[in-house]
């Protein structure tokens, strides 16, 4: 696992874990970024399925209710519908355009 702090975003990257594995490795370093909106880069997986999206859904819950972003990147899921409880972009782009539109809903009490 990779943390790059860009501002109030850390970018978390999957080197060569599971899905599992770095889900329990970021629980365990919370603390590192718990103040900042968080991207995790999943792009390196060749697939990423429902289960292994539904992995990351009890940090994203600690994380979104504690008032910050948690978006997922991968360009290489099949979902027939989308899951409204997490947050899954193909691009890094995409992923920093939600974190910015949430910083606005936000700031506007929503």
């Amino acid at each position: 696992m990779v943390l790059n702090t860009e501002g109030n975003t850390t970018i978390v990257t999957q080197e060569h874990a599971t899905p599992a594995q770095l889900v329990k490795k970021m629980e365990d370093s919370y603390s590192k970024f718990k103040n900042d909106n968080v991207i995790v880069n999943l792009s390196s997986l060749d697939k990423l399925t429902l289960e292994q999206i539904i992995e990351f859904l009890q940090i994203s819950n600690t994380h979104r209710k504690a008032k910050h972003s948690f978006v997922l990147v991968s360009d290489k899921t099949n979902l027939e519908q989308p899951i409204e409880e997490i947050v899954v972009v193909p691009t890094l782009e995409e992923a920093y355009d939600i974190i910015e539109m949430e910083d606005m809903e936000r700031d506007l009490g929503f």
